[in-house]
């Protein structure tokens, strides 16, 4: 199962884009969007994401 952002939380800081191992997050329109296809559910970019709008 694929991180999940929270669009209306997420704050466009792109925390979560550096600490994604796998490149499986990009801000589009800055907000992040994780590719389910690519995300290995590690749970990396939930930790560095200051406002809480990463869940697994």
């Amino acid at each position: 199962m694929a991180a999940k952002v929270d669009e209306a939380k997420c704050a466009g800081c792109e925390s979560c884009v550096g600490a994604c191992p796998v490149s499986a997050i990009a801000m589009v329109d800055g907000v992040a969007k994780v590719s389910e296809s690519d995300c290995i559910d590690c749970g990396a970019c939930v930790g560095t994401c200051p406002v809480e709008a990463i869940t697994q």
